[in-house]
């Protein structure tokens, strides 16, 4: 069974060493960043299984951090860490769509008890929610990808774009929405990133299969359906 993939997102050196320790013992694989402007390219980088979140942070807040990940995400579960007993920082991070907040000094038994229940959760919710499209079928929780029984290997960021186009669609997607949805909307680099991971996929799950999933509209962009 893969291992779930777990980034830890905490200035304090002794505390991420320790979450590592502890995490990596219950057999997750994780890796652990101190500054908020790395762990915001982290996270634009890979698709995480769970991210445990510190609020105050070199170079970025925690909450700045939740409010960019859930412009295009709305599935990753965050755990917030903070020294702070305080009902508005609580507030703010759980209105900004943290699934739990954990202030320090916690218990590591009862951390590693959150860390399963969000794992739990959000296996559940992939599971009730299976994705598909003519014989397209995406497993949110593995991220296994199938087409006509045929299992489909994806990077981390064609898994995405993929799942945001099954999310939407029918929908015909701008150069900007999908850059946007999947790279985030402080995004500063060349829109063409765009066609460059939409030929990735067309060349993986598109090419050898009937129907075409992927539509061109010109002038427009692009969209997933099933045209039969």
């Amino acid at each position: 069974m893969e291992k779930s993939q777990i980034l830890v997102v905490e200035d304090e050196e002794k505390i991420a060493r320790v979450l590592e320790l502890e995490l990596t013992f219950e057999g997750y694989h994780v890796e652990k960043i101190h500054d908020g402007l790395d762990a915001l390219q982290r996270v634009r980088e890979q698709t995480w299984d769970l991210i445990l979140l510190d609020v105050m942070l070199p170079g970025m807040s925690g909450i700045d951090i939740l409010r960019r990940i859930r412009s295009g995400d709305d599935e990753t579960p965050v755990i917030m860490l903070t020294a702070k007993d305080s009902i508005d920082d609580k507030v703010t991070g759980l209105d900004l769509g943290a699934n739990d907040y954990v202030t320090k000094p916690f218990q590591i038994e009862e951390l590693l008890a959150r860390v399963r229940a969000s794992l739990r959760s959000k296996q559940s919710r992939s599971k009730a929610s299976g994705l598909m499209i003519a014989d397209l079928s995406i497993d949110e929780a593995t991220h296994e990808v199938y087409r006509n029984g045929e299992e489909i290997e994806l990077t981390a960021r064609e898994f995405s774009l993929l799942l945001y186009f099954v999310k939407n669609q029918r929908q015909v997607l701008s150069r900007d929405q999908l850059l946007d949805g999947v790279w985030g909307y402080d995004y500063y680099g060349d829109t063409n990133i765009v066609d460059v991971y939409v030929r990735y996929l067309r060349n993986k799950m598109d090419k050898g299969f009937e129907p075409k999933l992927i539509h061109t509209v010109r002038g427009v962009g692009y969209v997933l359906k099933d045209p039969r």
